[in-house]
């Protein structure tokens, strides 16, 4: 897909972080690309195109409305990637407000200053998979979304981030903006900062230390890799059947309980950690799996990467990092 994205300039709030940095690189070579991001967490330091000519590193919140429409319209951005959020329930727990916030009003600014662009030709808006609550079994995108109990901080983020699929969906029926929603499922890989259960145990496995599950689990997930993740985004920046879509990218074939991927990881890697469970400190998903139909319809889109192959590729990559 990369090869239909040459010559342009690509906007990407929240380009620091885990999806974001690993998109550049399959951009950066043939196209102008502007990183805007607060730097809360950071992808990019390590990445071999981190000083890369074509990259331009804006330090920046999308709560700064003036400085993200500047910095978006001085560059002359002709696509948008939108990936800047509050995620991972540590840091949802931490602040729903600033949750809230940054999701809400954020992506609000972002829609607005692409729309005021000269030539936009696709904006790539994030949603979640925990917009299908609790019980998601091959969920497609127009199963109904789940709010959750109003109280429950994992639910604060839920409903945040589809808010930004109704605006993104707002500005393209009443404006024309070409907008475009991906709900990733699960994502893991290479580079991952943050939270996350691959990462997590993957990290220690290498140690040999014990791999702490958060209630029984039994909880069970299709879990995508990243360079599967990142070629659901092309797509969605080229295929011109996209506009006005929300699409799930994840890999219904890498289904397992949360159990279960903490005894593959520490069998792939041959490690010897044990396994302890702990009580859980908030809500959680029981059952995530997508139905990816639409996508490979419309985007052409279909995850390669086994689970195994990706824990080893993932397990790789921190050995050397840490």
């Amino acid at each position: 897909m990369t090869e239909r994205i040459q010559g342009e300039r690509v906007f990407i709030t929240g380009g620091a972080g885990f999806i974001g940095s690993t998109l550049i690189g399959r951009l950066i070579e043939r196209n102008k690309v502007v990183v805007y991001d607060n730097f809360s967490r950071d992808a990019i330091r390590g990445k071999p195109y981190a000083n890369h000519p074509n990259l331009t590193v804006v330090q920046g919140d999308i709560l700064n409305a003036e400085l993200l429409a500047r910095s978006m319209r001085e560059q002359d951005s002709t696509y948008v990637i939108h990936a800047a959020a509050i995620a991972g329930i540590a840091s949802v727990l931490k602040s729903p407000v600033t949750t809230m916030k940054v999701n809400m009003v954020g992506s609000c600014h972002v829609l607005e200053a692409a729309a005021a662009l000269r030539d936009c030709k696709r904006v790539v808006c994030f949603s979640t998979s925990e917009v299908f609550g609790q019980m998601a079994f091959r969920s497609d995108e127009t199963s109904p979304a789940v709010m959750g109990a109003v109280g429950e901080a994992r639910w604060t983020y839920a409903v945040s981030k589809l808010s930004v699929e109704h605006l993104a969906y707002a500005f393209y029926k009443e404006t024309g903006l070409p907008t475009v929603t991906v709900r990733p499922f699960n994502v893991y890989g290479p580079g991952q900062v943050g939270e996350g259960a691959i990462r997590a145990f993957v990290l220690r496995a290498l140690q040999d230390r014990t791999l702490q599950i958060h209630g029984d689990g039994t909880q069970i997930r299709a879990w995508c890799y990243i360079d599967d993740m990142v070629e659901g985004i092309l797509c969605a920046m080229t295929q011109e059947g996209a506009i006005g879509q929300s699409f799930n990218i994840g890999n219904q074939r890498t289904v397992m309980t949360i159990y279960g991927l903490a005894n593959t990881i520490i069998r792939v890697l041959h490690s010897n950690s044990k396994i302890e469970f702990v009580e859980a400190d908030s809500a959680d998903i029981e059952l995530r799996i997508p139905n990816v139909e639409k996508a490979r319809a419309v985007l052409g889109f279909e995850a390669k990467v086994g689970l195994e192959e990706g824990i080893l590729r993932t397990a790789e990559f921190f050995r050397g990092n840490t």
